[in-house]
């Protein structure tokens, strides 16, 4: 019962560091590179006159930031726990 009572915290910041890098990773393949992108079939292919970036674009860029640096707080969540707390990474 105390094994599972204590490893909560790992398993929780294991599956927001897998749902995170999934939804990362196609943040990051749905960006506009200079040729074009995946965005394009989304509304990213009209720009505004303002910087040259879309709305959509800037969104994405927002979003994609947003989205890895809960990617990276969950990795160093991972690394202080199982920094000072070893045991709780073990099975048995």
């Amino acid at each position: 019962m105390i094994a599972l009572t204590m490893t909560w915290p790992i398993m929780t910041l294991s599956v927001v560091l897998i749902l995170t890098s999934i939804v990362l990773a196609l943040f990051i393949l749905l960006h506009k590179s200079r040729g074009g992108g995946m965005s394009d079939l989304f509304g990213g292919g009209m720009s505004t006159g303002m910087g040259g970036t879309s709305v959509a674009e800037r969104n994405l860029d927002r979003l994609t930031i947003i989205i890895g640096v809960l990617w990276l707080a969950a990795i160093i969540g991972l690394l202080v726990l199982y920094r000072y707390f070893p045991e709780l990474g073990t099975l048995g």
